[in-house]
């Protein structure tokens, strides 16, 4: 497998990347790596690279780069923290649902156009912030996402216009969600509303709470980072993908 560092052009600008791809001619299926709002920095490059060694073609963008070049954070997370809470702020606010859209979008045709993907189905998974943002992804370019998860989700479904909930009905790909118990950003709750939207949308769909897993419990460095739940959540991507962008595992 080669990791490279790329530059995707996108439409509002120039975002950093990694891509992993292999190192001989095959043409395999593409995904997209959505990271947390760590951004890109050596635990998520672990993650996607184990994704990659499944047998995909992983792109994974800096979706924050309107406001920085990876380490998006020079000093330690911890949140609830006032400098860690203002980094947060201005990481999120430019990434607009418009804008994860029309990223999301310029992602899947950069990925589309690199000479070890096939024409096939493609793949998205996203983390925390990012969550929303591959269902943001499915909507945008239902022609190519057909396995879209979401682990540990933010604000998936909200009373708000513009929660990634109301996207559901120009998806065609089949989802994948991952909760986390007690999380104030998604509760149980709104977990629930969700699963009746899931409902209500007809499509092929998976909601689960992920037990004794707290916010973040997938991420290598997290502090609440659970091996045992983090396995299963690393399976039952692969199961998604596999099944979804059609994998020969001979």
């Amino acid at each position: 497998m080669i990791e490279e560092e790329v530059e995707i052009r996108a439409t509002d600008g120039m975002s950093e990347g990694v891509l992993f791809r292999p190192a001989d001619e095959r043409r395999i299926p593409g995904a997209l790596f959505l990271t947390d709002i760590g951004g890109i920095r050596p635990a998520t490059r672990d993650m996607a690279r184990r994704l990659a060694a499944e047998g995909y073609c992983v792109l994974m963008p800096n979706v924050f780069y309107r406001t920085a070049r990876p380490p998006v954070f020079d000093f330690p997370r911890v949140l609830g923290e006032e400098r860690t809470m203002k980094r947060i702020a201005e990481l999120s606010a430019p990434v607009t649902p418009e804008v994860m859209e029309r990223d999301a979008s310029d992602y899947v045709e950069f990925l589309a156009a690199q000479d070890s993907v096939g024409d096939g189905a493609m793949g998205v998974v996203g983390h925390c912030f990012t969550g929303g943002m591959s269902m943001r992804a499915a909507a945008a370019r239902p022609d190519r996402i057909a396995a879209a998860a979401s682990f540990h989700g933010v604000r998936l479904f909200t009373d708000a216009p513009t929660s990634p909930h109301l996207v559901l009905p120009r998806i065609k790909a089949r989802l994948y969600f991952a909760h986390a118990v007690k999380d104030n950003s998604m509760p149980a709750e709104a977990i629930e509303k969700l699963n009746g939207a899931l409902e209500a949308w007809g499509g092929k769909y998976e909601s689960e709470i992920y037990e004794d897993a707290y916010h973040g419990w997938t991420a290598l460095d997290s502090p609440v980072y659970s091996s045992p739940q983090a396995e299963r959540a690393f399976q039952k991507l692969s199961e998604l993908f596999a099944e979804t962008l059609k994998i020969d595992r001979a």
